[in-house]
């Protein structure tokens, strides 16, 4: 099996000392493989960013190792460490665009400092515009293009370099949802054609949903749970993950105390509503839906729903062998003050 693109072993960054010192990050353990689209979400303050900083440090870390295409870059000099940073890119949410130069002189601005000819620099440029759909551009400048075009221009940049490793720091927060929506498409379409690593900061479930593989949820400076996207969202084991997976979570305590409750999870293939539906018709029990958060992700069903079985024992019982009969889902019984997700 072949090395991860990116392997970060025992992370710590501390900022201060004494008894002034903050932790960012504790222990952090990941490995990132080649091709993936790999998603690292979590709350304001959760350490989302200082982790990203790290990975091309930007930030150096207070200890552990920062492995990128088999080198530890926490170990290099700082000329290997610059020619090391060609291979890790990053993309911003403020763009971070030069406003005095054109968007052509801009994609060259990485190539001009690591010495590319002016003519094959500007040649380049042009190939990454028309890549990013705006060939027309060249001759723009920031000011006079929408959010979604500049972080085109950004993304163009990075990929300037031919990198190994795309960051994006929280890169679709400033955008509208069909901006977003048209950059999280293009991201998905250049990780396919180049085979570039893409590494996505945000706090926006709906962004790992969309494009991620993989993800890691971190929560106080520390990685809660981490695995496949369809794992964490069929199954979110940590209160931090279900925070973020299921944000609208129900508690048992709101309803009744004689309520006899039940969680459904979907792992990735029961369609929701048939099944209540279902349940109905071919046993003749009807439950009550005390909550749901549920979402479909490349047509399949992920989430929860919370609900409320009849009083009738006989009922209740032929409600829960019906349910956990059916594919694809976890049955779980529930008390008072448990919350749904």
């Amino acid at each position: 099996m072949s090395q991860p693109i990116i392997q970060i072993k025992n992370l710590n960054k501390t900022y201060g000392s004494g008894d002034g010192a903050v932790s960012a990050l504790q222990d952090i353990n990941l490995n990132i493989e080649k091709g993936d689209i790999y998603g690292i979400i979590g709350l304001s303050g959760a350490g989302k960013s200082t982790l990203v900083r790290c990975i091309n440090l930007l930030e150096r870390p207070t200890s552990g190792e920062i492995i990128v295409d088999g080198q530890d870059l926490t170990v290099l000099s700082p000329k290997a460490l610059r020619e090391a940073r060609r291979n890790v890119t990053m993309i911003f949410q403020s763009f971070n665009l030069l406003m005095q130069r054109s968007c052509i002189k801009n994609i060259c601005f990485p190539m001009e400092l690591s010495g590319v000819p002016a003519a094959q620099a500007r040649k380049r440029g042009l190939e990454l515009l028309n890549l990013v759909g705006l060939a027309d551009k060249a001759d723009a400048y920031p000011a006079q293009l929408s959010g979604g075009q500049k972080q085109r221009i950004a993304i163009a940049r990075a990929l300037a370099t031919n990198p190994k490793v795309l960051l994006c720091d929280e890169a679709t927060s400033a955008l509208d949802p069909t901006t977003t929506a048209s950059i999280l498409s293009l991201l998905k379409d250049l990780n396919q054609k180049l085979g570039v690593t893409v590494v996505i900061i945000t706090h926006q479930m709906q962004v790992i949903e969309d494009i991620c593989s993989q993800v890691a949820i971190l929560d106080g400076g520390v990685i809660a749970e981490s695995g496949a996207v369809e794992e964490i969202f069929s199954n979110p084991k940590t209160a931090a993950a279900r925070k973020l997976v299921y944000p609208g979570g129900v508690q048992v305590s709101q309803y009744p105390v004689s309520t006899r409750a039940v969680r459904i999870s979907f792992n990735g293939g029961t369609v929701y509503q048939p099944l209540i539906s279902s349940l109905a018709i071919e046993c003749g029990v009807k439950v009550s839906i005390l909550g749901a958060d549920t979402r479909s992700i490349d047509g399949r069903a992920f989430g929860t729903m919370l609900l409320g079985l009849p009083n009738n024992a006989a009922d209740a019982s032929k409600a829960l062998r019906y349910l956990k009969s059916q594919p694809n889902i976890t049955i779980e019984e529930v008390n008072e003050n448990v919350e749904s997700a």
